[in-house]
């Protein structure tokens, strides 16, 4: 299978736009779990903008949202 990296790129909802795995999902998710973390695009947009990557941030963001 064929890294859809530039596609991934244009459609990533993280703001941190000089991140070195942009659109290599695989690896930015391996880099975030390693450090108990989830990859931006897991948290809606508000949330994400307060670069708190936590997966307390994550739970946090994704209650208050559903209610």
């Amino acid at each position: 299978m064929n890294c859809k990296k530039e596609s991934n790129a244009d459609a990533c909802t993280c703001t941190y736009m000089s991140c070195g795995t942009r659109g290599l999902c695989c690896d930015c998710l391996r880099q975030h779990l390693a450090s108990q973390q989830l990859p931006g695009c897991c948290f809606p947009p508000e949330a994400e903008k307060a670069y708190d990557r936590s997966f307390k941030a994550f739970a946090k963001a994704w209650k208050l949202t559903s209610q």
